[in-house]
Order: structure tokens, then C-alpha cells, then sequence
């Protein structure tokens, strides 16, 4: 595992493709320009226009301005066109995308109030958003639009309006999981693999013993944590005085907006 200083000269490429994972970026737009900077800097110029760049999710809410963050990430595939782009969703963008009704709906052909059963009495105590559209708005949605529960009012604020990726459950089967997520099988209330914690911090046995042993790597925690196959990228937390990390593979080297 290598940590950056400031470079002198681009990092060698190999053979193998660059692999970028970046953390969380909660509207922190400067920490993501400067980011991004720095890894054009430190690897070389045909490895990074072909480099396969992973977002783990969390682009919205704490910081200042989420519009400008995801108006950069629109912008990428056709300013790097040879760069193949993964945008993660995150808990907190799962919330904005449920607030502003762009969720597939239930699989089951249930509606999104659906998700609001067994946890009227937490939504009473927390304060669930109450207003227009509320009626058929999945519970994370209201969760996110409401007064508490992800410091959402900065989002707002970066359109204009006033404002009055975790990991894997160890003790689940992974394909079980996988499944779920890749369903978007919206008629849950919460995904775990988005909003878990300690259930989802350390890597389910299953991926260490199968023939290939697989990584995991995830963002959400508000660490930076490089452990054998589990990395957990989220250096900042979405704090501005915290640096904005990211990962390249295969050599592991740790970059950050901060020299």
C-alpha cells in the first residue's frame, strides 16, 4: 500500500487497468475539482484516460453546493470519454431520489406507503416531511426531506430552494443481497447495504473464501480503512476540514484533495 506526497513525476502504469475508487463526496465541490486534479497528477496520462473510476455513492447533503457536485459528474463521460464511469448510490442519495419521485416503483405493485408500515411512531418522534407529494413518497424520502435525519437542507440551499455505499451484512449470503440491491426492489423500507452500520463493516466470510477472493469496497463509514479485501473509502465524512480520499488499484496508493 503506497500513500501519496507530492508527486515528481506521473506513477508508472502496468498492464493492468487503473482502477479509481473515490469516497464520499457530500457537496463538497472544491474538495472534489482538487481531488481529481491530484489523481490526473500522479497517474499517467494514458492509465487515468482509460482508468475505470468508481463514485461509492453519498454525492448530496452536509456540504455546500451538491448542484455543482453532480453537474461535474454529468460532465465526466463526455470529457473523458475513453473512462468507463460507476456512480454508486449512497443513503443519503437514495433519500434525495425518493424525495423527488425518481425511484422505480415496488416490484410487487405495492405503493411506496407501503414502506412507511412499522414505523409511524419513529416518523412522529423524528418528524417526517409532511408536505406536498408526501402521500406516496417512499419512507426514505420522507426521512431524508424531514427536519432530522441526513442534513439535507444543504441540497436545498444549492438549488435554490430554503429548507424550513456501506457495505455487505456479514451474516447474510452475498447473492442473496447482490440480488436485492440489483433489483432496486424499492417495496423494502430500508436497505441495509445503504444504511447499515456495524452489521456491514466487516466483509462476509463468503467473499474471502471463494476461489477468487473478492474485494469490498465501500465508502459511508466517515473512516478511511484499507484492511486485506475490505476497503472502507470516507476519509471526510462529508466534514470540510477532513480530506476527500480516494483508492487506486491495484496499487493501493491512497490520494487525497490535500497534498
Amino acid at each position: 500500500m503506497g500513500e501519496q506526497g507530492r508527486p515528481t513525476e506521473p506513477e508508472i502504469s502496468t498492464n493492468e487497468r487503473i482502477v479509481c475508487c473515490i469516497g464520499d463526496l457530500h457537496g463538497h465541490i472544491s474538495k472534489l475539482q482538487k481531488l481529481w486534479s491530484n489523481l490526473e497528477t500522479v497517474i499517467s496520462p494514458p492509465s487515468f484516460q482509460t482508468a475505470l473510476i468508481i463514485f461509492l455513492g453519498d454525492y448530496c447533503d452536509k456540504g455546500p453546493d451538491t448542484r455543482s457536485v453532480i453537474d461535474f459528474l454529468i460532465s465526466l463521460p463526455s470529457r473523458y470519454p475513453k473512462q468507463t464511469h460507476v456512480f454508486l448510490s449512497g443513503n443519503h442519495d437514495l433519500g434525495f431520489a425518493a424525495f423527488i419521485g425518481v425511484l422505480p416503483p415496488p416490484p410487487d405493485g405495492s405503493t411506496f406507503a407501503e414502506t412507511w408500515k412499522g414505523s409511524e411512531q419513529y416518523g412522529e418522534k423524528v418528524g417526517w416531511y409532511k408536505g406536498a407529494g408526501y402521500e406516496n413518497m417512499h419512507l426514505q424520502g420522507r426521512l431524508w426531506g424531514g427536519p432530522v435525519d441526513s442534513n439535507a437542507a444543504s441540497t436545498f440551499q444549492s438549488y435554490g430552494i430554503p429548507y424550513g455505499s456501506t457495505g455487505l451484512e456479514k451474516t447474510k449470503g452475498v447473492q442473496e443481497q447482490l440480488k436485492l440491491l440489483r433489483a432496486r426492489d424499492t417495496s423494502q423500507p430500508m436497505i441495509v447495504a445503504l444504511t447499515g452500520r456495524s452489521n456491514v463493516l466487516d466483509i462476509p466470510q463468503e467473499l474471502v473464501d471463494c476461489p477468487t477472493p473478492t474485494m469490498l469496497v465501500s465508502g459511508h463509514h466517515g473512516k478511511l480503512e484499507l484492511n486485506g479485501l475490505r476497503l472502507i473509502i470516507d476519509e471526510s465524512g462529508g466534514k470540510e476540514r477532513k480530506p476527500l480520499a480516494a483508492v487506486v488499484l491495484p496499487s493501493m496508493m491512497v490520494v487525497r484533495d490535500i497534498w
